[in-house]
């Protein structure tokens, strides 16, 4: 039988105890047989993949390798993933960079293709570590989808703290990811309106109320994981409010299967 995490009764109470749990439950999900014959295949294979073509030719590396980018719903889809690992990341007109879903473009960053470069060495640990992760956060949602929700957060607001790009930019991305966007809206307190406003006063939104939380309207406040920690709590708390009894697991997939 597959490992099933414990998150008790779930909400902000089952947040704390997978900060308190997690490394073990991941370590638990590793060991699960077809987790672990995923990863030694990334081990073994990716070192062998030169180009997006060999990449894709391999479903289950492919499969893997999107897993680690929360983009699994796209294993099928070879042909839009070759031409993701192939676009040229310094044109800002390739499809990379044209997808608002920028999960995409962080896997063309990793793999390389565009630039003519092959993957790092290092690249087959973080797809396996990555990997592992992904997979504990999709069991997670399987008994509350809030949960998997926040634990996606947490791995990206903290990567778009501490982010060179433009606050603009970092906004529109949060925007632009229909599950970070959840999380970020349930902890700032916007309401369901919220997202029948212009993009640009979304922005203006979404800045008033972070410096009303934070102090601060920039991105930049969610580099410290204390700022990532209180919009999470606010988050989870809120939506259990709103639907205590209800399992948020089929509006958390749908969130995060959403892409382009």
């Amino acid at each position: 039988m597959s490992f099933q995490p414990v998150v008790g009764q779930g909400g902000y109470a089952g947040w704390r105890l997978l900060a308190r749990t997690g490394e073990a439950q991941g370590a638990l999900v590793a060991r699960d047989p077809r987790v672990a014959r995923d990863t030694a295949h990334v081990r073994a294979k990716l070192g062998e993949v030169g180009n997006a073509e060999e990449l894709v030719s391999d479903f289950r590396l492919l499969r893997t390798s999107l897993s680690a980018f929360g983009l699994e719903g796209d294993a099928n889809n070879r042909f839009f993933i070759r031409k993701v690992l192939e676009s040229d990341l310094s044109d800002p007109k390739s499809l990379a960079n044209r997808l608002s879903d920028k999960r995409y473009r962080a896997m063309a960053e990793a793999f390389r293709f565009g630039s003519g470069g092959s993957p790092s060495a290092n690249l087959a640990g973080e797809i396996v570590g990555r990997h592992v992760s992904a997979e504990l956060e999709r069991r997670v949602g399987t008994i509350d989808g809030n949960l998997r929700l926040a634990m996606s957060a947490e791995r990206e607001l903290k990567a778009l703290g501490a982010s060179a790009s433009s606050d603009n930019t970092r906004w529109y991305n949060i925007l632009g990811s229909a599950p970070l966007r959840k999380v970020v809206e349930g902890g700032l307190g916007l309401g369901a309106d919220f997202g029948k406003l212009p993009i640009d006063r979304q922005l203006a939104e979404m800045k008033t109320r972070s410096g009303k939380l934070f102090g601060s309207d920039s991105p930049s406040v969610f580099a410290e994981a204390s700022n990532v920690e209180k919009l999470i709590q606010r988050f989870l708390v809120r939506a259990q409010a709103i639907s205590p009894a209800q399992s948020s697991y089929n509006a958390a997939l749908v969130l995060l299967s959403s892409g382009r």
